[in-house]
């Protein structure tokens, strides 16, 4: 994730032209996203094909193969929070909403998106105490305007061990491939156990040595710092128990849950409202139902809007956070809670996004959308012609379409520029794909 000053220049409103979306047409291409996001070897049925091998020297300290696996938004390094956060959310979303990506036709796609990460995170984890949690140096790879497939910086890679511990970093990459194993169970079986074995041994790793991974790795401290680890360490447990229920890991969620149940919010950082979904089902404990509708209530009622009506929590990537609330809420509505409500609330903050506002934030969804996303690998023209800064701050479009992707959004205003140099508004992320993907899924399935 990049930072950079932001410009802002006002759209005319649009609420009054609202019209029908074809959600399926927008799952689909959410999916083609994650291809256009993939690093290493590339498989034979590629679809964006103005993509090619990239990274294909991934190694560990020891030689290990750590190629693969999804570079982190319009930069090249492979952060393994995120990523195991944007896997656990995928995974969860085709779990409990499958009828939406099989009336998509994007079932098997699903599953490709999905195996793409965690083939790569079964590589990270090299002994039971050791995962391997980000290839790249974030600052180093920022200096760099190019294709993946002609980086030639140094990729160190980074680990988690039991005398450099990660809790939140290894309890997230546990609910992730806890999570896959349960997505593959009835699909590749063998695939499914592997990944259940693996959970295992990172729970046990996470519970049994605690810290927070952005003390072990710094450069993931200035990208994606964590602010604590309990939130990771009960959501990793809560899916361990769904793939196994065993006793002993709903014992951890009894454990910690007391110290952060008055956490609320969902993101790559913050796993409380997930957690009370994920509990409110496996339990059947209303208490989790009823904080779940206490922070809906808050987030349709009395948060922060634009004045076009856009729910807003944060300048940059202001789409993100919404999109992590309305996966919240429109799950808490598969579970009965103010089911109508929140669902047409929760339709009209998407719609808001595919083109009610007058613009659509979706690479290739409607007329207007963005043509300079901040993401390297699509603004660059096919190799050998040049790239680099010079390129960057022109104002000739994206030479490639990075289609599916959601950028940040727009400011507390309903303001936007498409500009490369804006990365808080015009940047994209695996993680931003991840809830709005998941959201669409239910829209897809509801019949919308």
């Amino acid at each position: 994730m990049e930072f950079k000053t932001a410009v802002v220049i006002v759209f005319l409103s649009c609420l009054s032209c609202s019209v029908g979306y074809d959600y399926k047409t927008v799952l689909r291409k959410s999916l083609l996203f994650y291809e256009a996001q993939r690093s290493g070897k590339l498989p034979a049925d590629q679809k964006v094909k103005w993509r090619a091998d990239s990274a294909l020297k991934d190694k560990g300290w020891k030689g290990e193969d750590l190629t693969g696996g999804y570079y982190d938004a319009g930069d090249y390094v492979k952060f393994g929070f995120p990523m195991a956060f944007t896997t656990t959310v995928l995974s969860w979303s085709v779990l409990d909403h499958e009828k939406a990506y099989t009336k998509a036709g994007v079932l098997g796609d699903s599953h490709k998106a999905i195996k793409w990460a965690t083939d790569y995170l079964l590589k990270c984890h090299v002994g039971e105490n050791q995962l391997y949690g980000q290839v790249g140096l974030g600052q180093l790879d920022h200096v760099y305007w190019t294709r993946p497939e002609d980086m030639t910086m140094e990729r160190p890679a980074f680990m988690i061990n039991a005398s450099a511990p990660g809790t939140d970093l290894a309890g997230e990459t546990a609910a992730a491939m806890a999570a896959a194993s349960l997505v593959f169970k009835t699909v590749n079986a063998t695939y499914s156990a592997t990944l259940l074995k693996h959970a295992r041994q990172l729970f046990d790793f996470a519970y049994k040595y605690r810290g927070k991974y952005s003390d072990v790795i710094a450069d993931a401290n200035t990208f994606y710092p964590s602010s604590n680890y309990p939130d990771e360490l009960a959501w990793g447990a809560a899916w361990m128990y769904r793939a196994t229920r065993e006793q002993k890991y709903m014992n951890v969620v009894n454990e910690i849950y007391p110290t952060i149940q008055y956490w609320d919010g969902f993101s790559w950082d913050d796993k409380k409202g997930g957690l009370d979904l994920l509990l409110a089902t496996l339990t059947g404990e209303s208490k989790y139902l009823d904080k779940l509708k206490t922070f809906c209530d808050y987030a349709f009622n009395k948060q922060t809007r634009t004045p076009k009506g856009l729910i807003f929590y944060s300048e940059s990537a202001s789409l993100r956070s919404t999109n992590n609330m309305l996966i919240i809420c429109l799950e808490a509505a598969e579970r009965g809670i103010n089911a109508n409500t929140y669902r047409k609330e929760s339709k009209k903050q998407i719609d808001y996004m595919l083109g009610d506002s007058g613009f659509s934030y979706v690479v290739g969804i409607g007329n207007k959308y963005p043509k300079h996303a901040h993401h390297r690998s699509s603004s660059c023209p096919d190799h050998p012609a040049a790239c680099g800064w010079t390129f960057f701050n022109s104002d000739v479009p994206n030479h490639h379409m990075v289609e599916g992707a959601i950028v940040g959004g727009p400011g507390s205003n309903d303001s936007y520029i498409d500009t490369r140099k804006d990365a808080p508004h015009n940047e994209v992320a695996c993680d931003f794909n991840a809830s709005f993907q998941a959201c669409i899924a239910i829209l897809v399935e509801l019949g919308y």
